[in-house]
């Protein structure tokens, strides 16, 4: 399995984001949470959100970066396909980009749970 992030791989209609927001499970950690539902594909499906409340453009486009990274590196994680739409909290304009890593682990390691059982 490559390790690029392609369209398969993303949400991008927002009638999927308001499905994921009516249906999915939502899961916490510091500076993220994110709703996640079983995906209709044979991929799992990353959205990602950052609201201006978070910070400036340059700032939002950084953290959609970093979870788009950690989510091409890391989503052979799950066994099953899911969708999942990752929100940036307030607080992560303020984080450096090992505390977002670290907190985004954390994160996908509870969707991991979460998927599983």
């Amino acid at each position: 399995m490559g390790a690029t992030f392609k369209k398969r791989h993303r949400l991008t209609k927002r009638a999927e984001f308001v499905r994921l927001t009516r249906l999915g499970t939502r899961c916490d950690s510091t500076h993220f949470f994110s709703v996640m539902l079983p995906g209709t594909g044979p991929d799992s499906r990353l959205g990602v959100t950052v609201t201006r409340r978070v910070g400036c453009a340059v700032v939002r486009t950084r953290i959609k970066r970093l979870v788009r990274e950690h989510f091409r590196l890391n989503r052979q994680v799950f066994k099953s396909p899911y969708d999942i739409n990752v929100i940036a909290k307030n607080g992560a304009k303020l984080a450096d980009n090992g505390a977002l890593f670290s907190s985004l682990e954390a994160l996908f390691s509870r969707v991991e749970k979460l998927a599983s059982s």
